[in-house]
């Protein structure tokens, strides 16, 4: 069928561009022969949405020559985009939405012809079953680090086994563009430390995202405990020519940190490490900082409550109980230090226990910090003990208490 769309007639690429955007329904996007060749000319781009800060906007890549640019744009801007490059630039465009697919066609003098083939009813349904699980980082499409680090195969399919992995990784990305605003402006790159990297599915995931995603400069350093861990991941740093990061062999108490840290990145630090990665970032001022504690052990047998006591004498019951007891307070105390906490789910409690997060983002305070030093001091006198952080936090803590 030629120049239509369901539901309303198109008879300019522009309007079915304005439509399929209106509507949110773009799944991919393909834009293909270009009018002037060269190694110099863009010969391809694609576009597909992607969330943002909890709004869709929609990625563009442009293909040329060896280089692969990116940039992210709102849906008006899309929009002018779009129409710009089918206007001067290009001679065909492959549009696959919930709806059907739709073919642009442009002639040499400039006439458009639009031939659609819209979706039966069961490819509509998996569509918009597909569009539900919309991810950051897509199904599908072909991801180098993902296919490295064994979760993707060449063809951009989620290895069935991985793929609590890629929700994972998806999840924690949905976080990161959350406080993407709140990192600072610099000149220079954006330090950021990962502590406790391991594996490091989620350093790679960060740079990648940062840089291909939000288009930011960025120097990321991973740090752990074991050699071999550091240099199978400095070795796939290299081989994917993320030249924004690097991986150390070290604690983070003793990192040096060379003009400062924007952000730090705890994920799993077992136990008392996670107090210790919080309490060097609250040194370095760092302005974001998120952390997944892990095994917290350290409260379970010092917290004592009567009034708790039907609770505190099932050891199931108390380990968790002093698990988010522990958690509590280290927000509470990153409030008393002027940051704006949150804990949050971070993956489904059926894949893990350990499913909390906690983001913060320095603020200063702004007036609280009176009120987060009440709720500490009485949350301490209820269970009569506290957490490594407080000990940790040392002088820093105690000008403000």
């Amino acid at each position: 069928m030629l120049g239509r769309m369901i539901g309303s007639p198109v008879e300019t690429a522009r309007q079915l561009v304005e439509k399929v955007i209106e509507a949110a329904n773009l799944i991919d996007l393909v834009i293909s022969q270009p009018r002037q060749k060269g190694p110099d000319a863009v010969h391809k781009v694609t576009v597909r949405p992607v969330l943002l800060q909890g709004e869709i906007n929609y990625h563009f890549t442009f293909h040329r020559g060896q280089q692969v640019l990116h940039d992210n744009l709102a849906p008006g801007a899309s929009v002018d985009r779009i129409a710009a490059l089918l206007d001067n630039q290009f001679r065909q465009a492959q549009f696959f939405t919930e709806s059907g697919d739709y073919q642009v066609l442009v002639s040499k003098r400039g006439k458009v012809k639009i031939l659609e083939r819209p979706a039966s009813k069961e490819q509509r349904t998996d569509l918009a079953h597909n569009r539900r699980k919309q991810y950051i980082i897509p199904e599908n499409v072909p991801n180098p680090f993902l296919e490295r680090l064994g979760v993707m195969n060449a063809q951009g399919q989620v290895v069935a086994s991985r793929f609590d992995k890629f929700r994972q990784i998806n999840r924690f990305l949905e976080m990161v563009a959350d406080v993407v605003p709140a990192l600072p402006k610099t000149d220079g790159p954006l330090r950021i430390v990962d502590f406790g990297c391991g594996k490091s599915y989620l350093t790679f995931a960060l740079h990648h995202y940062l840089v291909e995603e939000a288009g930011l400069d960025v120097s990321i350093v991973g740090l752990d405990l074991k050699r071999d861990v550091i240099d199978h991941c400095s070795g796939l740093a290299e081989e994917l020519c993320f030249t924004g990061l690097r991986f150390q062999l070290g604690d983070i108490a003793e990192f040096e940190a060379e003009g400062g840290v924007d952000m730090v990145v705890s994920l799993h630090a077992c136990d008392t490490a996670t107090d210790g990665a919080l309490a060097q970032a609250v040194r370095w001022g760092a302005k974001v900082i998120m952390a997944v504690p892990c095994c917290q052990h350290e409260l379970m047998h010092r917290i004592s409550n009567p009034v708790m006591r039907p609770l505190e004498k099932h050891g199931i019951i108390k380990e968790r109980m002093a698990a988010l007891v522990t958690d509590s307070m280290r927000a509470n105390l990153l409030e008393i230090m002027g940051y704006s906490t949150q804990i949050i789910e971070f993956v489904d409690t059926e894949h893990t226990p350990k499913n909390l997060l906690i983001r913060a983002i320095y603020s200063g305070g702004r007036g609280e910090k009176a009120t987060a030093v009440e709720e500490y001091r009485a949350l301490r006198e209820f269970w009569g003990t506290g957490p490594r952080l407080e000990s940790d936090l040392g002088d820093l803590l105690r000008e403000r208490i």
